[in-house]
């Protein structure tokens, strides 16, 4: 087995014995009547999948399907992490709004399950204390998210994303800001996690400016304290701002994307390279035992079965390709 030769070992002896064969089976030459292999030429079997060079294969195919099925895996809790997200805002979305103090009666309160959750606050806009968060595109378009304080009956103040407002024609700012509403207003917000800091990015300096909804770093830039763990992106203000207010946000999608399209696949890659092996494995098992007077009625066999089907027009073009070469 070792000191098989590679050079044959996937098809040039094995299709000149199919060329043969096909000829004496047109002769109607019976099939026990085909030269015997020669005695000290020996029956091969299935013996050779135990040699290095096959377990090394099998070692192969092995690993790639444990990084298919490591993929796979990835996929599998992505769509998860999509179903759960879609789930909490169907739960949170449209909720009936909760009291801030109820929903985050700590300053640094947060709970992953208020993401979405519509929250109500009434205070006053502290519009001293805005901020613009820098890089935020809509539609392609560069603009600010505008950040205002909405100061409480307790001195704390509530951060309010308000909107989106593009960048200006001349300035790396926007032209106009819509102002809020004037004294007490009620707020339906739903609730955000702090953004995390960005690496490598920090706020402009001597600008009403910032890099990420950074509740910490907000926290710096106003007067009063505020809520630290969560702010709120606005869904309503009562009463109603005489500007037309900063463009909201759509609802998320629904959409789960493809990844179990993608899970489904990397385990069909899996299986694929089992039966890529599997292949390669019966062609090496008709090579070496070529000489074998079943294994040579079986490929008598399968050259009949193909033979008898109808050709196709790929077929008939290689044929007559062929024809014209010849002449």
């Amino acid at each position: 087995m070792s000191e098989f030769d590679p050079r044959s070992r996937y098809g040039r002896r094995h299709a000149e014995r199919l060329r043969r064969a096909a000829d004496e089976a047109r002769r109607a030459v019976p099939v026990d009547q085909l030269p015997e292999r020669a005695p000290d030429d020996p029956f091969v079997g299935w013996g050779f999948v135990r040699s290095r060079r096959w377990l090394g294969y099998f070692a192969i195919a092995v690993a790639f399907a444990i990084v298919c099925a490591l993929f796979g895996m990835w996929q599998w809790d992505r769509r998860n992490e999509a179903v759960r997200e879609n789930l909490q805002v169907s739960q949170n979305y449209d909720h009936t709004p909760v009291a801030i103090d109820q929903a985050l009666p700590r300053a640094s309160s947060w709970n992953d399950d208020q993401t979405w959750l519509r929250v109500s606050v009434t205070g006053r806009y502290d519009t001293d204390d805005q901020l613009l968060v820098r890089n935020r595109v809509h539609n392609g378009q560069p603009g600010f998210e505008v950040l205002t304080p909405l100061v409480t009956a307790d001195g704390r103040a509530f951060v309010v994303d308000r909107g989106w407002v593009p960048t200006g024609n001349r300035q790396d700012a926007p032209d106009s800001i819509p102002a809020p509403p004037s004294g007490q207003v009620t707020v339906i917000a739903r609730l955000q996690q702090t953004e995390p800091r960005i690496p490598g990015r920090t706020d402009p300096a001597h600008t009403d400016q910032v890099q990420s909804v950074t509740l910490s770093d907000v926290a710096k830039k106003v007067d009063p304290p505020i809520w630290t763990g969560a702010y709120g992106q606005l869904a309503s203000e009562n009463p109603a701002p005489t500007q037309a207010r900063p463009l909201g946000w759509d609802r998320p999608s629904a959409d789960t994307g493809l990844h179990l399209s993608y899970f489904i696949q990397w385990f069909m890659f899996a299986a694929g390279g089992f039966g890529f092996l599997t292949y390669l494995m019966v062609q090496e098992y008709r090579n070496l035992n070529q000489d074998d007077p079943e294994e040579r009625e079986r490929a008598l066999e399968r050259q009949r079965r193909k033979d008898a089907r109808p050709k196709t027009d790929a077929d008939i073009e290689d044929e007559l390709l062929e024809s014209t070469r010849r002449r």
